[in-house]
């Protein structure tokens, strides 16, 4: 008489080893979102439905599609290195940021503000705007040849969002999940004008042509001092935390990847011919990908929580 089969265990191994990924992926999105964006809980659960005031956008914007994409880690990098390019603007994070030293504290800063502007109510998009402005209010002095700066100057806010608006789109473009369209991309531009409107900045672009002109205008105003070279030589190699330094070395050379040529020789960030397209972007598409897929397992996991609570 034949023996009966022992009962197989590959259905409990698959369902332990399930567990394992998805503690890892838990504990590996919850460690990037801290160091990306702080502490705090996430502004909305973008897993179920939107309930109440949509924000400023709403998730059948282009702005929700782009900000809620991981290419956002290498837009963020992207610019910080164009913003530099200003002297003025530079002066003031230079003379009024502690980024050498607390990193997190800046990326958090601004992440939230993004954040909270893009998926926030109204109401809490207003108050972030409202934050920013009192800050930019005792954000004054000098510059390095003694020309005077107001981070409230409506032509710096001009100058900081528009080098945002275009790092964002240049980052999606190459490493988001869906690129847009031409139309979608004006129409994200037009979207993300209404920020530059509230924090009292110059008129802003509407369309990526008026993109292209913004920055074709402003260009006589572009040079870096030692105080710009220094931040660009900080931001290749800065104080992150051990888990984050294998990402980070690869979603810096990205980032430097898509900026202007004479941004990258201006700033004397090395960028070796084949290197971006044959290395570089490939191996910044997979990180990008899998921090994706981490802050997705994250939220879903919250969003998991919540509605077991």
């Amino acid at each position: 008489m034949a023996a009966s089969p022992l009962p197989s265990t590959a259905p409990a191994v698959g369902a332990a080893l399930d567990a394992v990924v998805q503690q890892y992926r838990v504990q590996l999105g919850r460690g990037l979102r801290g160091f990306i964006a702080g502490e705090g809980e996430p502004i909305r659960d973008l897993v179920g439905p939107v309930e109440g005031d949509p924000g400023l956008f709403g998730p059948d914007s282009v702005t929700w599609r782009v900000h809620s994409d991981g290419a956002m880690l290498i837009a963020g990098i992207r610019a910080l290195l164009l913003q530099i390019m200003h002297p003025l603007a530079m002066a003031g994070v230079a003379d009024h940021s502690d980024y050498r030293h607390h990193p997190e504290a800046r990326l958090a800063r601004t992440s939230q503000f993004v954040a909270t502007t893009t998926f926030g109510t109204t109401e809490q998009a207003h108050e972030a705007v409202g934050i920013v402005k009192r800050v930019h209010a005792r954000v004054v002095g000098h510059a390095p040849d003694g020309r005077p700066y107001a981070a409230s100057d409506p032509h710096l806010i001009s100058w900081v969002h528009h080098a945002e608006v275009d790092s964002f789109l240049a980052a999606y473009q190459r490493y988001g999940a869906r690129p847009l369209t031409d139309a979608e991309a004006d129409r994200y531009v037009a979207e993300m004008a209404i920020i530059c409107e509230l924090l009292d900045g110059e008129p802003p672009a509407r369309s990526v042509a008026e993109l292209r002109q913004y920055f074709a205008a402003i260009a006589p105003e572009l040079q870096v001092g030692q105080q710009g070279r220094d931040a660009a030589r900080w931001l290749l190699f800065p104080p992150v935390p051990l888990a984050v330094r294998p990402a980070y070395a690869v979603l810096a050379p990205a980032a430097i990847g898509l900026l202007p040529a004479e941004t990258r020789r201006a700033l004397r960030l090395p960028l070796l011919p084949g290197v971006d397209p044959l290395l570089v972007q490939p191996a910044a598409r997979a990180i990008v990908r899998t921090l994706g897929w981490a802050i997705t397992g994250l939220a879903e996991h919250e969003h998991a929580q919540r509605l077991a609570a």
